[in-house]
């Protein structure tokens, strides 16, 4: 089911909708500020089941997340003064940090060595679902494993439609996916470039 949003304005009540579904353990598409993602509350696990078996993806490669802004960001991650100050700066933006996890976060987003990757996008639609859900979404582009990202909502209805319970609307996305920094032991690596610029890594 296809349900569109304004991008700049997202409208509550539809919102609201978004996240009685992610409550249910619900699976969606979102857009992101780079192409459109596929996310359930972090705390289901019949979602985070579901988004497995529908991106055909190997279950030791965990997902990232999204958080609401940066005192969320501390609640499921060790945030040293460092990392802040880069988070800061750069967020919200097209940037996934990897940082220590805290007990919080389910086991399922964890890394073998006990590392998550966080989001804050710049996007209206996904922070307003997030603020409203009261917990991260789970973040991952909306592709089957190995193949490219989907940017038009009407493909990924098309798609993957009958595998998930929404496919927000938001307009189309044509994004590359965001930039990947790990931030561990404030050793600062690019794991992966995408739509986040990294010049500023050379300046500090």
């Amino acid at each position: 089911m296809l349900l569109t949003i304004n991008p700049e304005n997202p409208q509550p009540r539809l919102i609201h909708q978004v996240c009685e579904s992610l409550r249910g353990g619900g699976v969606i598409a979102y857009p992101t500020d780079t192409t459109y993602g596929l996310g359930c509350d972090i705390f289901s696990r019949q979602g985070v089941r579901t988004i497995y078996q529908i991106k055909q993806r190997d279950a030791r490669k965990p997902f990232s997340f999204i958080c609401a802004d940066l005192s969320d960001v501390s609640r499921y991650a060790h945030v040293s003064n460092l990392a802040f100050r880069i988070m800061k700066q750069h967020l919200p933006g097209p940037y996934t940090f990897v940082l220590e996890a805290t007990r919080v976060v389910p086991d399922s987003l964890v890394t073998r060595q006990k590392t998550v990757g966080i989001r804050i996008p710049d996007d209206q639609i996904a922070l307003a679902i997030v603020r409203e859900l009261g917990h991260p979404l789970v973040t991952t582009s909306a592709n089957l494993a190995g193949e490219a990202p989907l940017h038009d909502p009407h493909d990924i209805e098309q798609q993957l439609g009958r595998q998930l319970d929404l496919v927000v609307d938001g307009g189309i996305r044509l994004g590359d996916p965001s930039t990947i920094v790990s931030l561990i032991d404030d050793r600062i690596e690019v794991l992966r470039e995408g739509s986040g610029d990294i010049s500023w890594i050379h300046q500090l």
